[in-house]
């Protein structure tokens, strides 16, 4: 009789505990990467009475729920936040506590930016990965605190090489007065300064041929005159650039005492794209399609963003688009046995296998989208149902206790 009363006592702390699980689901509907948790019951070491075929076995009840977290993929949602990002896929964000360093890991994307310009989630976690340094990302490197470059001032890049994509008019002729098109391009020293290379073309008294002169502005210099750079284009019978030839020396051009103090210009005047020449001789008109130069001025930053594949991207103020981070990605075989540790983190546990620490989407890592949110998978319907399961089996096991509890009155009574 007393057993009765244990097992029906079981039931009641089994039920709560699971009572306190969908509680806690229905807490965390809209935490974003949240993933709702089920509760398996199990019964303790059945007593048998008796012997032989026929012997009576009764149960001691139920044992403890098992809480199992599930990690089913969440709806993903666009978000306004341009930090923000969900996990496409199995896998976590790595991120490190503020006071203890410890290593855990997440799901919940809405990033920011902290007063060190370090990149945290919203409860203020570093999140891990790789930054670029000197130019340079390398992502095979250990993962260390994501960077970022709020408020920075990018250095400028001195022009090497210059190109124009154009034709000239096979009409033209040596003259007089000969036939002349010019075009220029803006190109930058070493301290970020513009300067305007003119390239003047002009057609000369043999079939196909064009003597070229670039030059630059004297007001530039700090020892005016410039002499410009001359030289010859030669075309086939076809249209077709013949010389300079292609794999042959480039037209080049040197300035040397730059006003503002910068270093020396040194450009190469690019006349082939690989192998195909960008200069034709067609009888249309002249003129430029496209022109290109590898250089950059300063730039202040505008703003900065997380793209998909977890790139942390910064644009700046010249248009250069530069991916200055890289989010790292945490494989993990079994994530069923990490242990929630509060805000939105996971650690592992003695059951847990190893991390792999990755790029994402290598590996069997999944895929990082920018300017998304990983929804709750929280499904309130089913909680409900579930709480509804969890009430009618609390009241059953209730009303066990209240039978036992006249039974064993009508025992007591027996002796009066």
């Amino acid at each position: 009789m007393f057993t009765s009363f244990s097992t029906a006592l079981s039931a009641l702390g089994a039920h709560t505990t699971a009572v306190d699980v969908v509680g806690n689901n229905l807490a965390n509907l809209n935490t974003p990467g949240y993933k709702s948790s089920v509760v398996a019951f199990s019964d303790l070491v059945t007593q048998s009475l008796g012997a032989g075929l026929g012997e009576t076995q009764v149960g001691f009840g139920v044992a403890r729920p098992v809480t199992i977290r599930q990690f089913s993929q969440g709806a993903i949602q666009a978000s306004s936040g341009p930090l923000d990002v969900a996990i496409q896929g199995d896998g976590f964000l790595v991120v490190r506590e503020a006071l203890s360093n410890s290593v855990l890991y997440t799901r919940g994307g809405n990033l920011q930016v902290n007063k060190e310009g370090q990149l945290v989630t919203a409860t203020g976690f570093r999140v891990q990965g790789w930054n670029e340094v000197n130019g340079v990302l390398d992502t095979t490197q250990p993962a260390t605190d994501v960077m970022v470059p709020v408020g920075s001032l990018r250095a400028p890049v001195a022009t090497n090489s210059f190109s124009f994509d154009m034709n000239l008019d096979a009409s033209a002729t040596a003259g007089p007065p000969a036939t002349t098109f010019s075009t220029s391009i803006e190109v930058y020293d070493s301290l970020g300064g513009s300067h305007v290379i003119s390239v003047t073309f002009t057609k000369t008294a043999n079939p196909g041929e064009w003597d070229y002169s670039m030059s630059i502005p004297d007001a530039d210099l700090a020892s005016p005159p410039f002499t410009p750079v001359t030289g010859t284009i030669e075309f086939d019978a076809s249209g077709r650039m013949t010389s300079p030839a292609v794999g042959g020396t480039m037209p080049a051009m040197t300035v040397t005492g730059l006003a503002n103090g910068a270093a020396d210009l040194n450009l190469t005047w690019n006349l082939y794209n690989g192998t195909a020449p960008r200069l034709t001789q067609f009888s249309q008109p002249s003129a430029v399609a496209a022109n290109a130069q590898d250089g950059v001025p300063a730039a202040q930053l505008v703003r900065v963003g997380i793209g998909d594949g977890g790139r942390v991207l910064a644009q700046y103020s010249n248009g250069q688009q530069v991916a200055v981070g890289q989010l790292a990605m945490a494989a993990i075989r079994n994530p069923e046995s990490m242990l929630a540790v509060g805000n939105n983190n996971f650690q592992l546990s003695a059951r847990s296998a190893l991390p792999a620490i990755g790029l994402p989407g290598t590996g069997g890592r999944g895929s990082i989208m920018g300017g998304s949110v990983e929804f709750s998978t929280v499904d309130i319907a089913r909680e409900f149902t579930n709480l509804i399961v969890l009430q009618r089996g609390y009241q059953a096991n209730a009303r066990v206790v209240t039978a036992v509890d006249e039974i064993s009155q009508e025992t007591i009574n027996l002796k009066r």
